[in-house]
């Protein structure tokens, strides 16, 4: 007896094997896993979930393996397994996400999408699609393909100044400054040579190519700015034009609305402002870098009171997800057009902007910004707006002139977890930050070292919580301490009891009892989910858990 799964999925799928199941429909299945995340294929199982058995022509495991090798384009190598259920034979056909176009033998390419009610079905991979497919991947660099019709006379003189001008203001590559235009244009990648000719790349047009054109050959460069001020739509532009051009418009719009506070610290008076400005550049300039050009759709940046989101076409690449965003390697779907953002200095130039869009809410002490919302379809970034921590900016920034050094990024992760909560473990920091546990202990070693925080037993576990000294509120006591903790202090715990309390739980519920952003809330509430004490019920803003 084992356990198979209750229904279809975009990495599972069933297939009636009564009659038996024809040859081509399991080959066009298998393609179809390849060429999106993999899965599993049960023989024997109706749409439904019942299971009907295995047909006697699909029992020799090794012989369809070669077969369904034999028949792809490349070579699909999958694992077969025969289960039994119920007195009842079912194929699991194991395949794995291919790095390339995989095709039938016949030249038919599929792929697997889930329908407007999450049902999965197999669609046609058509051949407008392959470009995305590849750049998500990594394996085709569209920034870098060439424009056919066209010539340097479609560069735009009065874009190429902006550029220069970019350099000069945010300090990239001084010795850019140097070239004459031909030179630059190749330095930096924006023309490639054709024949004789040098010929704008995607990069190029994308940059300062002359508006009519890009309109005409990139008309996906398109962006979408809505700022919303008390439930009223104040400004609605959408537009195409050159990236720098763009990406200046939005961030003079969005210093016009980002209001400053400051505090005194020592002799010297500190800036707070709503949203730190660094941050959201590189927010702003890793949504054109990293976009799909190849899709429709647009960079769409709206500002409401509640917080800014910053979204555009394309999911993660292979090899990222939301949650392990910090710990993944520094590469993107365009690296030539990103590797210009670099150099004329509007990007991070390590390719870990990442930090900074993090670094720009933790240094303030302000909730973490949420990529919880993107898909395979879009990456969604939401900046919240929450209010600043004026005794945790007072503790980073005295602690930063005594130790003559910036906080990391894990350090100020770490830093904002304690600060809100009593005592965390180092597997539970870990789990919360989704820092890997070999970086954590490192990052507790050092906190601990130079006596940010302190480490206690909490019965048998070793637990992470501030030290007396440090954390301090203007009247001198502590700010999250008012008497001694004895217990340790579980997440799942207050989570369960307040779902107990109330019949269910939301994740807005979770992110103001613990203070963790709403992606953390999601994770420790999927865990329970996973762990079969809550129950998930509706979707997207409307879901909410109860106890099992």
């Amino acid at each position: 007896m084992c356990t198979l799964p209750h229904a279809e999925t975009l990495t599972i799928e069933f297939k009636s094997d009564k009659t038996p199941l024809p040859d081509n429909d399991i080959i066009d299945a298998v393609v179809a896993f390849a060429n999106t995340e993999g899965g599993d294929l049960y023989l024997g199982i109706e749409d439904d979930g019942t299971v009907t058995g295995l047909h006697p022509s699909h029992q020799d495991i090794t012989r369809l393996t070669a077969f369904i090798a034999n028949k792809t384009v490349p070579p699909v190598s999958t694992r077969a397994t025969i289960l039994t259920d119920q007195n009842l034979q079912v194929l699991k056909i194991s395949v794995p996400k291919y790095t390339s176009i995989v095709a039938s033998s016949i030249g038919k390419i599929q792929r697997r999408r889930l329908k407007a009610d999450h049902t999965p079905e197999n669609v046609p991979l058509y051949p407008y699609e392959i470009p995305h497919r590849l750049s998500s991947l990594s394996l085709l660099d569209f920034s870098a393909q060439t424009l056919p019709d066209t010539t340097r006379h479609d560069l735009d003189a009065t874009e190429r100044e902006r550029l220069r001008n970019i350099i000069r203001t945010y300090h990239g590559e001084p010795t850019l400054l140097e070239l004459d235009d031909l030179e630059l244009d190749k330095a930096l990648r924006l023309v490639a040579k054709v024949g004789e000719d040098y010929v704008p790349t995607v990069t190029g047009m994308l940059l300062i190519g002359r508006q009519e054109r890009l309109q005409e050959l990139i008309p996906t460069a398109e962006s979408s700015l809505q700022i919303m001020d008390n439930g009223q739509l104040r400004i609605n532009e959408t537009y195409t034009q050159p990236l720098l051009a763009s990406i200046e418009k939005i961030n003079n719009y969005f210093t016009t609305i980002n209001q400053e506070d400051e505090m005194d610290i020592g002799m010297f008076r500190v800036p707070i402002p709503h949203y730190a400005p660094q941050a959201f550049r590189e927010a702003l300039v890793n949504a054109y870098s990293h976009r799909d050009y190849s899709l429709l759709g647009r960079v769409r940046v709206l500002i409401e009171r509640e917080g800014i989101t910053i979204s555009n076409p394309g999911g993660f690449i292979q090899g990222v997800t939301y949650d392990k965003l910090l710990d993944a390697e520094p590469h993107g779907r365009n690296p030539v057009l990103a590797d210009c953002l670099k150099r004329i200095g509007l990007a991070e130039r390590s390719g870990r902007g990442i930090d900074r869009i993090y670094a720009g809410s933790l240094r303030y002490g302000k909730m973490l910004p949420d990529y919880s919302n993107s898909n395979t379809d879009n990456v969604r970034l939401y900046i919240p707006s929450s209010r600043p921590d004026k005794n945790f900016i007072h503790l980073l920034t005295k602690k930063q002139e005594q130790l003559h050094r910036d906080f990391t990024i894990y350090e100020l992760m770490v830093l904002s977890q304690l600060k809100g909560n009593q005592f965390l473990t180092c597997q539970e920091l870990s789990a919360h930050t989704g820092i890997p546990s070999y970086k954590m202990e490192n990052t507790l070693e050092t906190l601990t070292a130079e006596k940010m925080i302190k480490a206690s037993k909490q019965g048998k576990v070793l637990c992470y919580t501030f030290s007396e000294q440090s954390y301090k509120t203007t009247t001198g006591k502590a700010h999250f301490i008012k008497e001694p903790i004895t217990d340790y202090a579980d997440y799942n715990q207050h989570i369960m009891k307040l779902a107990n309390e109330k019949g269910n739980v939301t994740r807005a519920d979770v992110t103001a009892l613990l203070h963790v952003s709403p992606a953390q809330a999601y994770r420790l509430l999927n865990r329970l989910k996973e762990n079969h004490a809550l129950i998930l019920n509706g979707k997207g803003k409307t879901a909410f858990y109860t106890p099992c």
